[in-house]
């Protein structure tokens, strides 16, 4: 079936408290996104997130991201007064996040929240706890840990913690029990919210399109609480770590530094971790789209140390071997998996362009890592702007990004998903992601009142005609 939906992280979303959230803003854009004739709703990984703020570096596969809590719906659940968090300062610039204010503000507020909610636990907390346990608690006890080191990395921490032996454990669980209760409080609000945005979604007949990276970051519970699944040596330092060669976005890779999965011990365990972390995932989302799909074949792996991403090599992954698993243990999942393409030097050669798209598959004209379609017109060469605009039928007076959308939704794929930046025209300043560069990168934000019935009204018709609106 023929269908269309929109791009936007959480993060994206219009708010007052500096950054966006599972709240009003939230609920109005499921209704934009019902009116404008959209069947899905494509959102970035929802975990929380450390140094450099990209939601690809989460320190859980599991948890939730504690600044999308919606401080208002605390309110109204008696949590939170609004003099409590309103007159705070979260930022001057309501088009991008300012991440230094949210890490000092946004915390102190959600232990007020959390000191009441533990103070009379709901109903279905000791149940949340129960069914979340399996992840919940290396989770929380590591955050707690993590906040009594001063934010230090678990590479960092003393011997006894760092190897998990049990008798450090079992002392971190007892002096740190307050904190580690925080901690399991925070994912009950995040979860709480989420269930109930998610729910609204699919009310409205939008569907959730996940996004997981596929390697979790060095300083995360998961490597932490199970080393055993990494290429680590004795010590527990990586060997080597994940990137990609040098390629059109870097001329020395990109260094990524996750470390690697021991896919020889995965499949000896018949790949338990990876089970676990896919189920997971749709707790989030009803469909998943896997980030560097790739990864399962061949991975490319950099020496531990190395400053680029040059001295890598392509190793082989688990391949079908792994997938046949995942269908045999978990049932048929939904999942997108990412293709980057080949390059070649002419473009009427490419198989990547319109006319030649196969039915099963989704057609993006750009993700987060792109630049938006107007700023990449910008960028052409006079050839190759030439050639898109005789190709894709460009037209001024329309706006450019128009003809490129309209490119997508005309084209045989199942499914076509446009970034809310282009459905605006908007031009590099809303870019979301530059790969390789860091200080400037997840803060992009929709304004109140840029998303308006007209435009839900013209997407609408563009669904119409190219038989992709939503039933």
């Amino acid at each position: 079936m023929r269908s269309a939906g929109l791009l936007l992280p959480i993060f994206s979303l219009p708010s007052p408290c500096g950054i966006g959230t599972m709240g009003q803003a939230a609920r109005d854009f499921v209704g934009f996104l019902a009116d404008s004739g959209q069947s899905c709703w494509q959102v970035l990984p929802m975990g929380p997130t450390g140094y450099g703020d990209s939601p690809y570096q989460s320190f859980s596969s599991f948890a939730g991201n504690p600044y999308f809590i919606d401080l208002d719906d605390l309110a109204r659940d008696g949590l939170l007064s609004p003099e409590e968090y309103r007159d705070l300062d979260w930022g001057g610039d309501p088009a991008a996040v300012d991440y230094g204010l949210l890490y000092q503000n946004r915390f102190p507020v959600l232990r007020l929240a959390c000191g009441r909610l533990l103070t009379n636990p709901p109903a279905d907390y000791s149940a949340f706890l129960s069914d979340s346990a399996g992840w919940l608690e290396d989770y929380a006890l590591f955050m707690a840990l993590k906040g009594a080191r001063g934010g230090d990395p678990w590479y960092r921490w003393p011997e006894e913690l760092r190897l998990r032996r049990p008798e450090a454990l079992e002392e971190a669980r007892r002096t740190l029990a307050g904190e580690a209760d925080f901690w399991r409080a925070v994912q009950y609000l995040f979860f709480r919210q989420w269930d109930e945005l998610k729910a609204l979604a699919n009310r409205n007949g939008v569907s959730i399109i996940g996004d997981l990276p596929i390697y979790v970051p060095l300083d995360s519970a998961e490597v932490w609480a199970d080393p055993g699944q990494f290429q680590l040596d004795e010590t527990l330092t990586p060997t080597e770590v994940a990137g990609c060669p040098p390629d059109a976005f870097s001329a020395d890779g990109q260094l990524w530094g996750n470390p690697l999965f021991d896919w020889e011990k995965m499949r000896s365990d018949g790949y338990r971790w990876w089970l676990r972390r896919i189920d997971g995932q749709y707790r989030f989302c009803d469909v998943l789209r896997i980030d560097h799909f790739r990864g399962f074949d061949e991975y490319y792996a950099i020496p531990y140390g190395d400053a680029t991403a040059r001295n890598g090599r392509w190793r082989p992954g688990p391949g079908l071997d792994f997938f046949r698993t995942v269908d045999r243990v978990l049932g048929r999942r939904p999942i997108i998996a990412e293709d980057l393409g080949f390059l070649t030097d002419r473009a009427m050669d490419s198989d990547y362009l319109p006319h030649r798209y196969p039915r099963s598959c989704v057609v993006y004209a750009g993700t987060h890592d792109n630049d938006t379609i107007l700023g990449w017109l910008d960028s052409l060469a006079p050839d190759d702007l030439d050639f898109a605009r005789r190709y894709l039928r460009l037209n001024r007076s329309e706006g450019c990004h128009w003809g490129v959308m309209r490119s997508a939704w005309a084209s045989v794929a199942d499914l076509a998903v446009m970034q809310v930046q282009d459905l605006l025209g908007l031009g590099s300043e809303a870019r979301i992601n530059t790969p390789s560069t860091t200080g400037c990168n997840w803060r992009w934000r929709l304004l109140p009142g840029q998303l308006t019935g007209r435009l839900a009204r013209r997407l609408r018709l563009e669904m119409a005609v190219f038989g992709r609106l939503s039933s």
